[in-house]
């Protein structure tokens, strides 16, 4: 057997058989009315993968409220739940673990997708994004502040998805606080510009997100429950890093010791902050010391990177998205060093099976055959 870092069992507050975690990647292919993860499709998709220590599922919204992108499964409905129980069931049977991620996107939305109404946000501030329609890319607009009975709604919207997810079989879940969405756009400077109680000082913007946290761990034991945060993202999704930044993160993650989660679930920089005000290039190791629990890290990692920073104690897991995209299989190649298949991007988010569940695993006789 390997003696990679990677490839090594996990044990503190969930079981894992290895180190490698598939990271949650919007794969739109739920098109169908009512949103509800397929046999055909999604099934087959996670099951493929089972091999994964830990498989982090595709954002899911917690309502209606909550979409922003076509064709993404939610976790509201009963029919929505009824299809994801077959996909926990599939992977339980092939040994894997899976979360769920739980998903509002706020601003990053657009009115097509809530009836010509406006989407929700901290602050009535157009990210000057786009969001992917029906009908195609669209620019975002000036969404609605939410009042506090909307955030009450929201609150109590993440509660009953994390009871549907415990109904449908989830190991546990993920709050998607990251990425420009709904919690990064209460915790940032340049998208909320609230007086009252969830704008202002770094308690206020950050309480949004722990309302839901200890609501969430009213149905859900805490240790099933991840969350995820990208600090240094700037110029994307929306937001923009200022003066408060990392240190309204590193409160965040402190005050999260006092939890006793799944994980931490943070997130490289996405793109270059060397020449960026207030950035931080090293999120891994930033944290780490700031942080007592689970730490689990992405973007852009490979075999040797997702290796080392287990080993230097940055990080206890790695999650890898796209190439779990092209590499079913991925935990095998690792353990015997095969080549690691390209990925198709022009099908990330296109309907059907191409691109999705026809990529194939590694043959070892062709392995063989080569050397």
């Amino acid at each position: 057997m390997s003696t990679q870092a990677l490839l090594t069992p996990f044990h503190k507050n969930i079981n894992l058989n290895n180190r490698v975690v598939m990271a949650p990647m919007t794969r739109s292919r739920a098109a169908n009315e009512g949103n509800v993860p397929t046999e055909d499709l999604h099934v087959l998709y996670y099951t493929q993968r089972a091999s994964a220590g830990l498989i982090i599922t595709e954002g899911s919204q917690v309502s209606k409220d909550a979409v922003g992108y076509i064709n993404t499964a939610g976790i509201y409905s009963k029919k929505q739940v009824e299809g994801w129980k077959k996909v926990t069931k599939a992977v339980h049977d092939k040994g894997g673990k899976i979360f769920i991620q739980l998903w509002h996107v706020g601003r990053m939305s657009h009115p097509d997708f809530h009836n010509g109404e406006l989407p929700l946000a901290p602050s009535a501030l157009n990210p000057n994004a786009k969001s992917y329609t029906p009908e195609g890319f669209k620019d975002t607009v000036t969404p609605k502040a939410m009042t506090l009975e909307d955030i009450k709604q929201t609150v109590e919207d993440f509660k009953n998805a994390a009871i549907n997810a415990v109904e449908a079989g989830f190991d546990g879940v993920e709050i998607h606080s990251s990425n420009g969405y709904l919690f990064h756009q209460f915790f940032n400077g340049t998208s909320n510009i609230r007086t009252d109680e969830y704008g202002g000082n770094m308690e206020n913007r950050t309480r949004f997100f722990f309302e839901v946290l200890n609501t969430m761990k009213s149905v859900i034991l805490q240790e099933k429950i991840g969350v995820r945060f990208n600090p240094s993202l700037n110029d994307m999704f929306g937001i923009t890093l200022d003066e408060e930044t990392i240190p309204t993160f590193e409160y965040i993650i402190k005050k999260l010791n006092d939890y006793n989660l799944a994980y931490v679930h943070l997130s490289e920089p996405f793109n270059d902050v060397s020449n960026v005000p207030f950035a931080v290039e090293h999120i891994a190791k930033h944290f780490r010391p700031l942080y007592n629990g689970t730490l689990m890290i992405n973007a852009g990692f490979d075999q040797d990177s997702g290796n080392k920073v287990i080993e230097e104690g940055n990080a206890d897991l790695v999650a890898f998205g796209k190439p779990f995209i092209s590499n079913p299989d991925l935990v095998e190649r690792f353990e015997y060093n095969y080549p690691i298949a390209d990925w198709d991007a022009d099908t990330f988010y296109t309907p059907g099976k191409e691109g999705y569940i026809d990529y194939p695993n590694y043959k070892k006789e062709e392995h063989l055959a080569k050397k």
